[in-house]
């Protein structure tokens, strides 16, 4: 892709980020490419939705981020709204959607703009509630919250149907990782019936309940249990969180059937957050259904996404002490040679030398060479 416009999100407490900001907007003035700051937290001013955020930025076509993961998910809110692609440079510490070293963001950006570089689309999630959400004002004492300027409550959509008869309002969202309710109240958990596809899985008492993508997959559903899912899947995730009930396992839906929660009428109010940023309350009787959006996430990548190593990486993954007398495994599991033909619609990390082994081979367990 041929950039024409920048913007760049920073993490302004990480004086590395700062830094390497400074090397992007160098390579945007040496290349002509306008560069705006966007989502830029000030105390004496409010933070803008995605859209809005995209607009006044001048609908850049590539957003760089320069943090971990949370630096990410505010740029891709604001790059999924204007169909630009994110890229994001690695400053955190565990992190799965950053990729780009620090010290490679100039390689980065050449590749981008020769067009060297791959584009991953990542499904996302949007939603419709029974009516536009709300921040009630007092919300800072009570969450926290007064830390750093929140985000608005989403707005309607304005490119969808406002209010479907029956169907609720559909709101101005993206969320690349997860959608959660979560009980306000320490004391009071939230009840909500749970719908997958319309019909009822079950009514839950729980402290939350979480909605996310594969992407999302590793973050916040992962903490609370649920499974790890290749973000090259199209899925919907549920996982409660330390429900009261003795089924408490995550269902995963296919990407085409919607999870719908309605809030019970002895709940607790629930706290509505969409990709960690609180974005509106619930009341009892209130509903809200999440479900894959039409717009993707446009993800840089140099190179193919090696999530699984990532994932052992990242997570610190070790292997079970009983396998220590068959030696370390190797890293790749597959020949370097063409990929036959009955295999050829798999996909396969790419060969890298030596490390690629046969399918069944004893060597790559340690064990001795085929006869």
């Amino acid at each position: 892709m041929s950039v024409e416009r920048v913007g760049v999100v920073v993490h302004q407490g990480h004086p590395e980020a700062v830094v390497a900001s400074g090397v992007v907007r160098d390579w945007c003035a040496r290349e002509g490419i306008p560069c705006t700051d966007i989502d830029v937290w000030r105390e004496d001013a409010r933070r803008r939705g995605g859209r809005e955020e995209a607009d006044v930025a001048g609908n850049p076509d590539l957003i760089v981020t320069l943090g971990g993961d949370g630096t990410f998910l505010r740029g891709a809110r604001i790059a999924a709204k204007s169909d630009g692609a994110v890229l994001g440079i690695d400053l955190g510490r565990v992190g799965f959607l950053t990729e780009v070293p620090a010290e490679d963001v100039v390689r980065a950006l050449d590749a981008v703009h020769g067009g060297r570089a791959e584009v991953e689309e990542r499904m996302t999630l949007t939603m419709r509630a029974s009516r536009v959400l709300e921040v009630p004002p007092d919300i800072d004492a009570l969450m926290g919250y007064g830390q750093r300027p929140m985000l608005p409550p989403p707005q309607i959509a304005l490119d969808e149907e406002a209010a479907a008869e029956g169907w609720g309002v559909a709101l101005d969202v993206t969320a690349l990782n997860d959608v959660v309710v979560e009980k306000l109240a320490r004391d009071r958990q939230v009840s909500l019936g749970v719908y997958i596809g319309g019909r009822l899985l079950a009514s839950y008492s729980a402290d939350a309940v979480i909605m996310a993508t594969p992407t999302g997959s590793t973050a916040y559903s992962f903490a609370a249990g649920g499974p790890v899912v290749s973000p090259r899947m199209d899925a919907v995730l549920f996982t409660p969180v330390a429900a009261h009930m003795t089924f408490d396992r995550s269902v995963v839906a296919a990407a085409d059937e919607p999870v719908a929660v309605r809030v019970l009428p002895h709940s607790g109010q629930g706290a509505v957050t969409i990709d960690g940023q609180l974005r509106g309350v619930l009341d009892a009787g209130d509903w809200l259904g999440v479900y894959a959006a039409p717009r993707r996430l446009r993800v840089v990548r140099l190179g193919p996404n090696d999530f699984y190593g990532r994932l052992r990486t990242r997570l610190r993954l070790t292997d079970a002490p009983a396998t220590a007398a068959d030696g370390e495994s190797a890293p790749l599991f597959r020949p370097g040679g063409p990929v036959p033909h009955d295999l050829a619609h798999l996909h396969l990390s790419p060969a890298d030398g030596a490390q690629g082994l046969p399918f069944g081979s004893h060597r790559a367990r340690g064990g001795p060479d085929p006869a």
